[in-house]
Formats: structure tokens, sequence, C-alpha cells
């Protein structure tokens, strides 16, 4: 059973760093930081050079995280 249920829209190539931030719940710096210490790898947009983020990426992240809980509390 999965910890979390977060809605990832897998039809769009890649999430802007505000909606992975808001189905994270934590803030874009966040998420900045998480692709400086290398937890969550960040994309740029070829044209704006933007933090961009694949679905699937952001669906491991989320199985590495429960994956991680259901250790701590089993």
């Amino acid at each position: 059973m999965a910890l979390y249920h977060i809605p990832i829209n897998k039809q769009k190539k890649y999430l802007k760093i505000k909606e992975v931030a808001e189905l994270f719940g934590v803030t874009p710096l966040t998420l900045r930081n998480w692709d400086k210490a290398g937890k969550l790898k960040a994309y740029r947009h070829p044209i704006n050079n933007y933090r961009v983020y694949k679905p699937e990426e952001i669906e491991l992240f989320l199985r590495k995280i429960e994956s991680g809980k259901k250790m701590m509390l089993g």
C-alpha cells in the first residue's frame, strides 16, 4: 500500500518546478537544493534554462521515499 497518493500528470513530457513543488508540498528552493545535492535530478529547458522534471523520475523519487519509510517503520 502506497503511503502517498500524488496525482502526476504523465501526459506531460516535463513538469515545471512550481508544479513539482506543489506535488511534494515544498518550496521551489527545496527542489533546487535537492537538485544540487543530487537527490532529485532536474533537466534544463533548452530555451529558457528553467529547471524541469520528468514525471517518471518524480514517481521513482516517491517510490524511494515510500520504501525508505516502510523500512524505517517495519
